[in-house]
């Protein structure tokens, strides 16, 4: 059950930064591997759709990944996401990093993870956000989490409610 209800639109329509994680958010968080020791991963088109429509919308989107893979490399060129940070340990250092680098206060930036390194992030985001099945730890300090999992469309849940609120706000 979604415990962590959605913010309010006026804090949605203040987001001017969507920051993902990959594994568990972007992808249902399984590592696949073929006989040859090459890693594939699975996307939710639905998410990809959202994505490029938040960006569309005026909504910059970046990825702080704690691994390298060059499946999401692919991904991420293909839809476009220019602010990518993989092979991170330290994810607060590459937000912090970006945000500066984009003026980008903490308060207009939100944050979408699953797992307990997307914490520090999360909580420096103006909205940290969960997937439906992070783990329990991420879903307790949560600010709003997904009725959808990671890689079913939580992202494209989320980047919805940030264009219907961005558009209720213009109007």
């Amino acid at each position: 059950m979604n415990n962590r209800p959605i913010p309010s639109p006026d804090t949605l329509a203040a987001i001017r930064l969507l920051v993902l994680d990959v594994d568990g958010v972007m992808t249902d968080g399984q590592l696949h591997y073929d006989a040859k020791g090459r890693e594939a991963k699975v996307f939710h088109v639905h998410d990809g759709y959202g994505i490029k429509q938040a960006m569309r919308a005026g909504i910059q989107v970046a990825v702080i990944s704690g691994r390298r893979s060059v499946a999401v490399e692919t991904r991420l060129a293909e839809l476009g996401i220019e602010h990518v940070r993989l092979g991170q340990e330290t994810k607060l250092g590459a937000f912090t990093d970006l945000a500066t680098q984009l003026g980008m206060p903490p308060e207009a930036c939100a944050c979408i993870g699953d797992d307990e390194p997307d914490l520090p992030i999360m909580q420096a985001a103006g909205v940290g956000i969960a997937v439906a099945d992070a783990r329990p730890a991420v879903l307790r300090q949560a600010d709003w989490q997904t009725a959808l999992g990671g890689g079913r469309g939580a992202v494209r849940e989320v980047c919805d409610a940030l264009i219907a609120a961005r558009t209720k706000a213009h109007s």
